[in-house]
């Protein structure tokens, strides 16, 4: 039984799998495969390496295009299962310069990384509510896994630098005209004429905040400036905001300003009236 999300425009499949009790044969596929753990403790027999494995909630298995495996589970378990295409992971080894190697993933098993495991909750949590933050997010996990792939076995890939005056100003203009509009990674590397790899961590260096959550407090500020209004419905502001919906609206202003629309609504004073005292 399997659930899967594919958010439009973006590189990066999730499925999130029920696995019963058994032996199962994990076909060769054309794309990497990230296999998070999801489960209480799991026993199983792996054909490949020849041994058994215990799986436990966070325990990572990687099996890269083209290889395939078999196992024999005796509990059923949840995995969640994100998908990679070689072509992602080699245009970020590309942006960075070249020097990872992605003819060197190799499979591993009950590999443990924190960054890994939380960028594949992150995944799971926004795709099973429907994608509501948009190609922007996705991407930039997607992004984000390959580097961290990509850097398993060596240094650090992120050669340091930063964004000019001119590319930082042209991307947080753009930002500001199409906040109502879907952003993507691309769409705003080639506004800064940077690489997506790049761009991501310039813009950090640059902000102090990713750019995703850059984007989302800007259009929260955006909305506590049109909830004042009070001539639009939550639903509209949403809509002028990028946003979703309202519910999309609402999670975001709770984690950014602690208050939901209507909550904001009821904090403002009083409008005045033209010609009253």
């Amino acid at each position: 039984m399997l659930s899967q999300f594919a958010p439009a425009s973006s590189d990066v499949t999730m499925v999130s799998r029920h696995v019963g009790a058994g032996v199962h044969r994990l076909p060769r596929a054309p794309h990497h495969r990230i296999m998070v753990h999801a489960s209480a403790a799991t026993r199983s027999y792996c054909n490949q390496a020849g041994r058994y494995f215990v799986r436990r909630a966070g325990d990572i298995d990687l099996v890269p295009a083209g290889e395939e495996g078999g196992f024999e589970a005796e509990t059923p378990f949840e995995t969640m299962e994100i998908v990679l295409p070689p072509a992602l992971m080699e245009r970020v080894a590309a942006e960075l310069g070249g020097k990872a190697r992605t003819s060197r993933f190799d499979t591993r098993h009950l590999l443990r990384d924190q960054r890994i495991e939380h960028l594949a909750r992150a995944l799971q949590s926004d795709l099973a509510a429907g994608a509501p933050s948009g190609p922007l997010f996705a991407d930039s996990i997607g992004a984000a896994l390959a580097v961290r792939l990509l850097g398993l076995d060596g240094p650090d890939l992120i050669r340091v630098n930063r964004l000019s005056d001119a590319q930082l100003k042209r991307v947080l203009e753009h930002i500001e005209t199409a906040l109502h509009e879907p952003l993507s990674i691309d769409r705003l590397s080639r506004v800064a004429g940077a690489s997506s790899s790049h761009l991501r961590t310039w813009f950090k260096a640059a902000m102090g905040v990713t750019l995703h959550r850059y984007v989302l407090r800007r259009r929260v500020e955006r909305a506590c400036v049109l909830l004042r209004r009070g001539d639009l419905s939550t639903s509209e502001v949403a809509a002028l905001t990028g946003f979703a919906h309202q519910s999309h609206l609402a999670h975001w202003m709770r984690r950014e300003i602690g208050q939901t629309p209507r909550d904001w609504r009821r904090a403002q004073p009083p409008r005045a009236i033209p010609g009253k005292v």
